[in-house]
């Protein structure tokens, strides 16, 4: 039977939910609302037509799905992991009153279908069987290797669904730009960030800068935006973006479960904190113990140096 595939938007993401939904085998069908995304490796896109699709608009979305859902009766539906790929699923359960498994890193059909999924932050992975007609489910992000897709692009079929007036409550009416300027925290290949150890929002200076030299994104922890000193979009964590930077450098966080499994992606982790028993070190590939206001104007004076020399 065949699996339909919300495609939220074009990249590494997708890919990896590709990549994913095809061990579940047959044919693979995506689903896109709003601007007409090019997607490769499926059989067809079947794309939503209606103005709720300007914005982003859960409710229309899921209600989009579940006509797809029960016109062509699909063994699974599959997203990513993202904070909107969740949540959009979860109002198809609702809507469906279906189980819905959320972050999984592998899946398999049947009746029941199996799942192995992670919990409590990433410190654990849960194997379950999920009893359900269609099985839903979002893929934990970068738990596998994307797989670009070759070949042409495939055709789509477009389609009107049929909203109700409760779809159009709650809709995005604003979008805030990330503070890294052109580089996001998703897609940088450097990700400098900062804890309270930061001590202000103007000790992020020092951050900035680095990261400036590193042509790379300032991350922050959870604490740091709890105090206001960075925005949302600078978060790094299980309730922030969850990130696969080639380094990640993390200063002054002491690595708390929930920051760890937004980072935990990261090809090589290099943790700068003055507590030699900071949890965050036993995840760390280096580590320098020492003072960030320190360590870190140093690190960049160097960098100077050699592209001065």
């Amino acid at each position: 039977m065949a699996t339909l595939v919300y495609v939220e938007e074009p990249g590494d993401l997708t890919q990896q939910t590709l990549a994913l939904a095809r061990s579940l085998g047959g044919p693979l069908y995506a689903f896109t609302a709003g601007d007409t995304v090019a997607v490769s490796g499926v059989e067809m896109v079947h794309h939503a037509d209606a103005d709720a699709f300007r914005s982003y608009a859960p409710a229309a979305l899921a209600r989009a799905l579940v006509e797809l859902v029960e016109a062509h009766k699909p063994a699974a539906v599959v997203a990513a992991g993202t904070p909107r790929g969740n949540e959009v699923l979860a109002r198809v359960a609702a809507i469906k009153d279906l189980p819905f498994a959320a972050n999984c890193t592998a899946f398999e059909s049947g009746r029941p279908g199996s799942v192995t999924r992670t919990r409590w932050g990433g410190s654990l992975l849960e194997e379950a069987r999920v009893h359900a007609e269609t099985l839903l489910l979002t893929v934990q992000p970068h738990s596998v290797q994307g797989e670009p897709a070759s070949g042409e692009p495939a055709p789509v079929e477009h389609f009107s669904p049929s909203l109700r007036d409760e779809d159009l409550v709650v809709t995005v009416r604003e979008r805030v730009g990330s503070s890294a300027g052109g580089v996001t925290l998703a897609d940088a290949k450097v990700v400098v960030s900062c804890g309270r150890g930061a001590g202000s929002p103007e000790g992020f200076g020092i951050i900035e800068e680095l990261a400036g030299l590193l042509g790379g994104a300032v991350g922050c922890s959870r604490a740091v935006t709890m105090a206001g000193w960075r925005p949302h979009t600078d978060q790094v964590g299980q309730t922030g973006t969850k990130i696969a930077p080639d380094v990640y450098i993390a200063c002054g966080i002491s690595g708390a479960t929930q920051h760890m499994a937004g980072c935990k992606g990261a090809k090589t982790i290099l943790a700068i904190n003055t507590d030699p028993e900071a949890p965050i070190l036993a995840s760390a590939d280096y580590a320098v113990i020492g003072d960030l206001h320190e360590v870190v104007p140093a690190i960049s004076a160097e960098l100077r140096k050699e592209r001065t020399g």
